[in-house]
């Protein structure tokens, strides 16, 4: 696997070789200091439509070399989480890609509203601005919002998603149809029939594994396992859950038609959210889209054990469409 995608130096423009040496040597000194800068993950609390948000950063929006060409890409990797919506259990995974692609791209994940636990200074909800923004469609347009308020609208995105997470971004895409969505990546996709699969809870086995302690527990997996703890946490995640398997029925083949050049999908070989049927089903309807079937054993929760498979593969899936950025 390689370690990341090669990057062009970028002049600054201007004539003649000593100006072009000095534009190449400016775009280096840019792009050494923020890889110092950036090397770790950044932390934010934030109130996104009134409810307290989490949001976990390798990299800003402010470190793209200048470049004489206004149609440079910049491009920004944003997960969309599964139920629960803690960012932490995203951590490991987030700095391995961010590593695989040299720091090159801004690699983000989005709390669920009322997932995470927030600072001691800051309470759960202040003045709501969305009605029932803890439910499954508040939990949409709280993604959208904070794409409106914090992203702006020239930035390519690409949108990975997990679990119920990918759900969320199908209706993203179907309600914001001018999003500059390069790709979306569907990881475990829980999109159609949730009331139908023979599922585990999610939240239960995520505790399990931490309880047992079958593996040494990094840092990131115990933080994130504590925001399980907290009564209005837990209490926000069930409700969503419930949510979801009332309204996550029919797949929106619609949206899916519209938007198959830009969705990858990969499923379980032995997921209980969604069975192989489903992956066989979405194979049939849409034969020309890239729908992967899980080759490797990697579990659902795959954050927990598989966050080096998954960032590989990930990159394997995308390196040609950001080598054309």
């Amino acid at each position: 696997m390689e370690e990341g995608l090669g990057e062009a130096l970028v002049m600054e423009g201007g004539s003649g070789e000593a100006l072009a040496l000095k534009g190449v040597a400016q775009a280096s000194n840019m792009k050494m200091l923020c890889m110092e800068q950036e090397a770790s993950a950044q932390e934010e609390f934030l109130y996104c439509c009134g409810a307290a948000t989490q949001l976990l950063k390798f990299g800003s929006l402010d470190c793209w070399p200048k470049s004489r060409s206004s149609n440079s890409s910049k491009v920004l990797f944003l997960i969309i989480p599964g139920n629960p919506g803690i960012v932490c259990y995203y951590k490991p995974f987030m700095q391995i890609l961010y590593k695989i692609l040299n720091q090159r791209y801004p690699i983000w994940a989005v709390s669920h509203a009322g997932h995470c636990v927030p600072p001691e200074d800051m309470e759960m909800m202040e003045d709501i601005e969305l009605e029932d923004v803890f439910g499954l469609n508040g939990q949409i347009e709280h993604k959208l919002t904070f794409l409106r308020k914090n992203v702006p609208k020239d930035i390519k995105l690409v949108l990975i998603g997990h679990s119920i997470g990918c759900h969320m971004i199908l209706e993203m895409m179907k309600r914001e149809p001018k999003l500059q969505v390069l790709k979306a990546v569907l990881l475990f996709p829980t999109i159609e029939r949730m009331a139908e699969s023979p599922q585990e809870s999610v939240k239960a086995s995520l505790v399990r594994w931490a309880l047992q302690g079958r593996q040494s527990l990094d840092e990131a997996t115990v933080s994130a396992t504590l925001n399980l703890f907290n009564v209005d946490c837990a209490a926000n995640a069930m409700y969503m859950g419930s949510q979801e398997m009332m309204q996550v029925m029919q797949r929106d083949d619609s949206t899916i038609r519209r938007c198959l050049d830009k969705l990858i999908f990969y499923y379980g070989s032995n997921d209980h959210w969604c069975p192989i049927k489903y992956y066989e089903d979405m194979k049939r309807s849409f034969p020309d889209g890239i729908i992967h079937l899980c080759q490797k054993g990697i579990r659902h929760a795959f954050v927990l054990d598989a966050n080096r498979e998954m960032a590989e593969m990930l990159i394997d899936w995308l390196c040609t469409d950001l080598a054309k950025l």
